[in-house]
């Protein structure tokens, strides 16, 4: 397997370092917005050369440097194809893998195994730990050329039905433990303990309202979440006073909302009307096994790569509310008699004359009765 190099091998001197930037700097992302990027060789690790029943290529782990600055490390598959630096290379769906008649196709979910188990998604002292549970004992701690060797032989063995040599493994001349702990790594990878791994979803994060407007004294939502990584943040564009809750009006914060959590925007009774927003970020893995094939591979063929490690990546969503101020309360007052006394109170009732003024007419009416009276028996006595 040969790199191609695109720098200019002669000419004027500012030629080849335009050339040189040309290749180290992949361009922006593809129309689609799939991720693109480049193969940086001279930051890549070679190790063992192999012997295969196709060949004795060098297992290699690439560095690829995206278009947004960030780096990855790739296998390589499609064994009978030079990997070009000066190429850009996009992310593709596996379905849509160059060579339809490949052994990839039928074999990407073991192929992805490969990957998750192997070096470096597993760290060299993980990946060792593993070959112990099979009974296999490696010489003096499994190192870096190795653990790329058996991994990169065991992704070809699924991609391109290549073989590896067991019995010597390695081409040149190399110590038999050296030879013995690839072979081991080779034969763990492909064997019965693969049952393959399918395509991981990449990380998401969305948040649901279907209810968005409300009144002042009133928790406006819910605001349901949904997402397959960790939410980091949760920032608020709010008036004072308004403030993001759960169900029973507690506030939250970052950490206390996962998948499902439903929010609320819980505004207090005399907020003006009003609207604000809030924000949650949440990070997960964009994970191995991505594909990269070259851009306009039918007039410029590159051999294929696989992401063969994980990286974090952030996402972010943002919901709005807005609210209007709780309508007035009507004051109501208990209905009266006429009179002004109120109904019910047990007194009686005003009729507009004073109760003692007939008590003092009969009073001078038995009094003057008692008074004619006595004259009239006065004058019989006469």
């Amino acid at each position: 397997m040969q790199v191609r190099s695109a720098f200019v091998r002669g000419g004027i001197a500012v030629l080849a370092a335009t050339a040189a930037v040309m290749v180290s700097a992949p361009s922006a992302l593809a129309d689609d917005g799939a991720a693109r990027g480049r193969v940086d060789d001279a930051k890549s690790t070679q190790a063992y050369q192999v012997n295969t029943d196709q060949g004795t290529p060098y297992a290699k782990l690439f560095n690829f440097n995206l278009s947004d600055g960030k780096s990855l490390k790739l296998y390589c598959v499609e064994f009978g194809t030079n990997v070009r630096e000066d190429v850009d290379m996009l992310e593709t769906p596996w379905n849509k893998y160059p060579d339809a008649g490949s052994p990839f196709n039928k074999n990407s979910a073991k192929i992805n195994w490969v990957l998750h188990h192997g070096y470096p998604a597993l760290g060299l002292d993980a990946v060792e730990a593993e070959l112990a549970k099979q009974g296999v004992k490696v010489h003096g701690g499994l190192s870096e050329f190795e653990a790329i060797t058996g991994t990169q032989a065991a992704a070809w063995h699924f991609s391109d039905g290549v073989n590896l040599d067991l019995k010597r493994p390695l081409l040149q001349d190399n110590p038999a433990e050296a030879n013995a702990d690839v072979a081991a790594l080779y034969s763990y990878l492909i064997g019965d303990q693969n049952t393959g791994i399918g395509a991981q979803p990449k990380p998401s994060l969305d948040i649901a309202g279907p209810k968005t407007e409300g009144k002042a004294g009133t928790r406006i939502g819910p605001f349901q979440v949904a997402t397959n990584g960790v939410v980091t943040s949760l920032t608020t564009d709010l008036p004072d006073g308004v403030k993001i809750t759960d169900a029973d009006g507690k506030e939250l914060k970052a950490a206390d909302v996962k998948d499902g959590s439903k929010l609320f925007v819980d505004v207090p009774a005399g907020t003006k009307p009003g609207n604000g927003s809030f924000s949650l970020k949440a990070t997960g893995e964009v994970d191995t096994g991505r594909l990269f094939v070259a851009e306009n591979y039918a007039k410029h063929p590159a051999q294929s790569l696989i992401v063969a490690d994980s990286e974090k990546t952030e996402v972010a969503a943002k919901a709005a509310a807005s609210w209007t101020e709780a309508p007035a309360t009507p004051v109501t007052t208990a209905p009266s008699t006429p009179g002004g006394a109120p109904s019910g109170g047990g007194e009686l009732a005003n009729t507009g004359v004073d109760a003692a003024v007939p008590f003092g007419i009969g009073g001078l009416l038995l009094g003057g009765g008692a008074l004619l009276l006595l004259v009239n028996r006065r004058r019989s006595r006469a």
